[in-house]
């Protein structure tokens, strides 16, 4: 049987907060948003939970319950989501399964989604499973951009997009499900040759096409699911929505 396991990146300060807490910390209806996607971690049966930390990590290592499967890994430099993966590599050494990619400010994310993720990831054998959603208003996610098949090639970060690419609706929730190998493998190849000199996640996916690797998506349906918080005032309207179906987001 193959393994499943979850990271999770929680190495931010989000600055946008006004705080100098971090971010992941922060409460959505009484409970720190870090420990909401923990414990959709741990719906899923992950085997193991990689929590990547950073600015304040003893503020957030203290916050989370502890549990035997919650690995917790530095991040010292905050050098893009690419990276922060790139830091857990030594924690699946010997995994055999597929790794969960998951946002510790994205809190009402819901295992019935990740579960739905994975067997279409595993009846695909894909490398790569993306969840993607169709905005009208795209904003500054990145986007996905197709080949005429309509297959995947890569994703497009909006700081590096084109005007004609920023007009594609269809977008990168940030949520993956990867086969470990794969992951790893393509990790060591991204490079920081971008607008902001990071180590992106998102360029694996291009990495692996280019690599005859499968990379597939499933669309997500309620975008609140995927929804992040980087300000108050977005942390604020995120709880309003939860509590109009708590039942739904909680079950």
């Amino acid at each position: 049987m193959k393994q499943i396991a979850t990271i999770i990146l929680a190495a931010g300060q989000g600055i946008r907060m006004k705080s100098d807490k971090p971010k992941v910390i922060f409460k959505l209806a009484g409970k720190p948003m870090i420990n909401r996607v923990v414990e959709t971690a741990n719906k899923i049966n992950s085997d193991t939970v990689v929590i990547v930390v950073g600015y304040k990590k003893n503020l957030v290592t203290d916050i989370v319950p502890q549990k035997s499967k919650i690995i917790f890994v530095e991040q010292k430099e905050q050098n893009g989501t690419g990276h922060a993966v790139m830091m857990t590599e030594d924690n699946f050494k010997n995994f055999n399964g597929d790794i969960f990619v998951l946002c510790g400010d994205v809190p009402l994310l819901r295992h019935q989604t990740l579960e739905k993720m994975l067997r279409h990831h595993r009846k695909l054998n894909a490398s790569c499973t993306l969840l993607t959603a169709i905005m009208d208003d795209a904003l500054r996610y990145g986007r996905i951009l197709r080949n005429e098949n309509d297959s995947i090639k890569k994703i497009v970060e909006f700081k590096d997009a084109t005007e004609a690419e920023k007009q594609i609706m269809e977008i990168n929730t940030g949520i993956y499900c990867f086969d470990a190998l794969s992951l790893f493998l393509a990790l060591k190849r991204v490079n920081n040759n971008n607008i902001q000199k990071e180590y992106y996640l998102t360029d694996t996916v291009e990495i692996m096409k280019k690599e005859g690797k499968f990379v597939t998506s499933i669309l997500l349906e309620d975008m609140i699911e995927a929804s992040g918080v980087n300000s108050i005032e977005q942390l604020e309207k995120l709880e309003s929505e939860y509590l109009k179906k708590a039942d739904y987001y909680d079950k």
